[in-house]
């Protein structure tokens, strides 16, 4: 049985190596967001397209400034958008606005906070200032023709804006990877169905498809698959058509645990079917018919948990782009934690600002009550997950802990 760790670097490792880029289309700006760029972006023009003025106030040649106080005379007004006629000349200045183009003659820009008026038509300016104050100079966030998107990102609000300033209006991206999506089990009903007693409804379904489509892919819903083998077969072959298949239940050891038996009569090599984590332990990675796919835990935190941990790195590099980094902030933990040691435990809990006055430069976790993996309620009160090490029996009140932040 593998380690967290150990399990997750051979995800990220087998979908790379055997990665190959999607096809690519274009979409509109609007419809980029969560999209992965499939060609470099270049800066139209310079960025900015001249010199800007990052404060209000007033645009000064910084040599009428070396003895302060000194008064100059105001020659006009410049707001964004607009430009000035002319230029500022010895003993002169200009009163301007953020954002505004700074005219030509002035080299910095003085905050209106330390200017006071003056005579009329003067104004008095109290502070000395180097050249380039307050101004941020043409061309300095990006040149003319730079790169300035690579392909592979991910696309998120910034970039959104990016390509909206330098006009990009069609946006080429990769094709997003589809991913069926199959839960298994005889005990499974749709969500509309009136359960019986021994049955549950289908929630790993749209918790996956929610998953998928926050990694960047597109989930293919199949319905539910039958605790027969027949039938699964079926189903887990016109699964393989997709990019990656999901499917979650029947990967343990009961009687009726049959997805490891298909699999193997479809030819998959299996990469792994165990992994050393809480919850989600009974894990299965592979590969069948030159598609990878996962056997999740049938269990709802064990489905999601697992989700994060390695389908989704895998999503997003068939998307195109890279894994995410998992990253694991620390928090003081507020009570002791006990838990046999041999897994690593990713346990519901409740991240918050802590008492002392630094609040959130201090924070304080705390482990929620759960009822094992199939609590889906206490995931819905956790905002993160306490990370417990494999070789620790005890965390202690008070000790300062990794959590994984929910996505």
């Amino acid at each position: 049985m593998l380690r967290f760790s150990e399990a997750r670097q051979l995800v990220i490792a087998e979908i790379a190596r055997a990665f190959r880029a999607p096809e690519t289309e274009s979409v509109t700006l609007a419809a980029a967001a969560g999209r992965v760029l499939a060609g470099t972006i270049c800066a139209d023009r310079d960025y900015p397209p001249f010199d800007r003025a990052t404060r209000d106030g007033f645009a000064v040649r910084s040599d009428d400034l070396r003895a302060v106080p000194t008064e100059l005379q105001v020659i006009g007004e410049l707001r964004a958008g607009a430009a000035f006629e002319g230029a500022v000349g010895p003993g002169q200045c200009v009163s301007i606005m953020t954002g505004a183009p700074v005219p030509a003659g002035a080299d910095a820009v003085v905050m209106i906070e330390h200017t006071q008026p003056a005579a009329a038509g003067a104004v008095r300016i109290d502070r000395a200032l180097e050249p380039g104050a307050n101004i941020v100079l043409r061309g300095s966030e990006a040149a003319s023709g730079a790169p300035i998107l690579q392909a592979g990102k991910r696309l998120g609000y910034a970039e959104v804006a990016m390509l909206a300033g330098v006009g990009c209006a069609c946006v080429p991206v990769f094709r997003r990877p589809r991913v069926a999506v199959l839960p298994t089990g005889d005990e499974i009903v749709e969500v509309d169905s009136a359960p019986q007693p021994f049955q549950i409804r289908n929630s790993n379904s749209y918790s996956l498809q929610a998953q998928v489509a926050a990694a960047g892919g597109e989930p293919w819903p199949l319905g539910i698959a039958p605790d027969e083998a027949g039938r699964l077969r079926e189903m887990i072959e016109q699964g393989l058509s997709a990019d990656l298949l999901l499917l979650s239940g029947g990967v343990s050891v009961g009687k009726y645990d049959l997805v490891e038996q298909v699999l193997r009569e479809l030819g998959a090599e299996f990469y792994f079917d165990a992994v050393a984590i809480q919850p989600g332990r009974p894990l299965v990675f592979g590969q069948a018919r030159g598609r990878f796919f996962f056997g999740l835990p049938g269990n709802p935190l064990s489905t999601m948990v697992t989700f994060e941990l390695f389908a989704r790195p895998a999503i997003e590099i068939l998307a195109g782009a890279e894994a995410t980094p998992l990253l694991f902030p620390r928090a003081r933990l507020a009570e002791t934690v006990r838990h046999q040691p041999g897994l690593t435990r990713f346990l519901p809990a409740l991240l918050a600002p802590g008492e002392s006055p630094r609040g959130w430069l201090d924070p304080v976790v705390r482990k929620l009550p759960w009822q094992g993996s199939g609590d889906i309620a206490a995931l819905t009160r956790a905002n993160c997950f306490l990370v417990v090490p494999e070789d620790r029996e005890q965390l202690a009140a008070g000790e300062m802990v990794s959590v994984l932040l929910k996505s």
